[in-house]
């Protein structure tokens, strides 16, 4: 068992990493050209008045004064009645542009580890605006539009060329070397490849690929680290009985996203028990499956998994990233499919890509059946019920979505991702800090995922407590009862600060209306539409029945 300690130094380097750093840093580009959708950075930009969620985990502070000097938070000024009722200079700091937070509150920007950016149609823009709107700052994207794409995309966000998170794409192992197959599956040269791919701008790596050989796992997963990388591993029921979740967390693993190989690691055999005409490569078979050994683990080993696996996983050092959002929809497809933003903001390309169609990856809810939304509403809860051990016991839960797949809306799952945390037991703030501090930690970004002097402004500006309830965050707010017992609806975030940029979040939102609207032109209703449209007077709705 290789035990992972870097969590706890790593802690303690980014203390001392801040507290060494230079009151400024110069900007990671120009002031970008983004019309009304946004502006900045400014050489100074003022917070005024803002209640504070650290990130760390700690409750609400405030209210502070904020001040940005480009894309770094240079002062934090506390006005609390303490601490104004001692200032001899109650004088009130200003700047190049002084947003009035009074009432509001402030958070780190969230850092999604895992969600897709999917092809076109659809608009690249389309996901990043939906990001930025709903919080999101830091993306690890899948290259789904090719890996030069991604990596242009994000040297370009850095540069504040185009308003979009700060990006990390994820890699394939050897991807942009050119050795041959023999070369890059030997353990042996992990450690070359590895630095060659880091130097050439990989920081997430994928382990996808080497699930087969439990050695050369492990190898690379120790190289890219040792090389100042990342992982990350979907791990898939084909390999499962090669590598599962404790495997490969104790083979250094940085991340395991989703949920699977955790309950097969409980089992008392090597492979759960498959239909004998199982087939992986179909997805309606995979999907189903993938929610039932929940019910085999828990019938026969939900001790040992509670236990011994969580404590196994703790001390091995791996990151949790949930992503329970994407898979929300296997228990109860209709009402995934019915969610109320899906006719003005979701995309018809995403639309038709969630429809059930084999052709597609993630569009299996053909002969979906009433058992199996009872195994995944099982496997919800006992996933769920580990998330809390893990937790519990001090393991790190980071926060990704694996959006823009089955029905997940991107921004809009974002949010209900912390939602679905809340269910597993962990305290709101811990999940917030899921969402900040741990995902910047796993990431290996130690000026990211908190407010505090000398860290990167990226920041969101809400218009009440997320701790309180995080549908504060959704684009459209929340409901609640103001003083008078009028019924109001909050502003969700009135602002997202990336990079020292202050976005206009209104504003993305209209951007993203059009682009849906302009995407559903001449479109008639869908097959899981058809039950549900009023007929026009003298015919019934387009569709085929039999």
């Amino acid at each position: 068992m290789i035990l992972r300690t870097f969590r706890p130094l790593m802690a303690g380097f980014v203390v001392a990493a801040v507290l060494a750093a230079p009151a400024t840093v110069p900007l990671t580009g120009q002031a970008g050209d983004f019309g009304d959708l946004a502006a900045g950075p400014y050489d100074r930009l003022v917070i005024r008045g803002a209640m504070v969620i650290p990130g760390h985990g700690g409750p609400l502070v405030g209210p502070y004064d904020i001040v940005i000097e480009g894309n770094v938070i240079s002062e934090m000024i506390p006005f609390d009645p303490v601490t104004a009722e001692r200032r001899a200079d109650d004088t009130r700091p200003t700047g190049d542009r002084v947003i009035e937070a009074d009432g509001m509150v402030v958070m780190p920007g969230m850092i999604d580890l895992h969600m897709h950016l999917r092809q076109e149609p659809m608009e690249i823009e389309y996901p990043y605006y939906l990001k930025l709107a709903h919080g999101v700052t830091t993306l690890v994207p899948a290259p789904d539009r090719g890996l030069d794409a991604a990596m242009r995309d994000a040297a370009r966000a850095g540069r504040n060329e185009i308003l979009a998170p700060r990006m990390f794409p994820i890699w394939g192992w050897a991807e942009g070397t050119d050795h041959p197959r023999g070369f890059y599956e030997n353990p042996v040269n992990a450690p070359a490849i590895a630095r060659e791919m880091v130097a050439a701008g990989a920081h997430v790596v994928s382990l996808g690929s080497v699930t087969w050989d439990k050695a050369l796992f492990g190898a690379v997963a120790r190289a890219v680290y040792d090389a100042g990388g990342i992982t990350t591993i979907h791990l898939p029921p084909s390999t499962n009985a090669v590598v599962d979740a404790v495997d490969a967390a104790c083979e250094g693993a940085t991340m395991i996203e989703h949920h699977y190989a955790y309950a097969e690691s409980a089992l008392d055999r090597q492979t759960q028990d498959y239909p004998r005409d199982y087939n992986f490569n179909d997805e309606n078979h995979r999907f189903r499956e993938a929610g039932r050994v929940w019910l085999e683990a828990g019938a026969t080993a939900k001790e040992r998994l509670l236990g011994e696996v969580a404590q196994q996983l703790v001390d091995c050092g791996v990151t949790m990233l949930p992503t329970r959002v994407v898979y929300e929809a296997n228990r109860d497809i209709l009402r995934a499919q019915s969610l109320p933003w899906h006719a003005k903001y979701t995309h018809q390309a995403l639309i038709n890509w969630n429809l059930p169609n084999p052709a597609f990856h993630g569009s299996y809810h053909y002969d979906w059946t009433s058992d199996d939304e009872y195994y995944w509403t099982y496997a919800f809860d006992l996933w769920g019920d580990l998330i809390y051990e893990f937790n519990k016991r001090g393991g790190r839960v980071a926060y990704g979505t694996d959006d823009n797949y089955i029905w997940a809306t991107p921004g809009f799952s974002n949010v209900r991702e912390l939602q679905l945390l809340r269910e597993s037991g962990m305290h709101n703030l811990e999940i917030l800090q899921s969402a900040t501090l741990n995902s910047a930690e796993t990431l290996r970004q130690e000026r990211l995922g908190l407010v505090r002097p000398g860290y990167l402004a990226d920041l969101v500006i809400v218009d009440g407590n997320p701790a309180y309830n995080f549908r504060f965050l959704y684009s459209f707010g929340a409901l609640r009862l103001d003083d008078s017992g009028q019924m109001i609806r909050t502003r969700g975030i009135v602002h997202t600060i990336k990079d020292g940029v202050v976005i206009e979040n209104d504003r993305l939102m209209e951007e993203v209306a059009r682009m849906v609207a302009e995407s559903k032109r001449g479109i008639g209703p869908s097959v899981v539409e058809q039950p549900f449209v009023i007929a026009p007077a003298g015919g019934a709705p387009g569709g085929t029945r039999r």
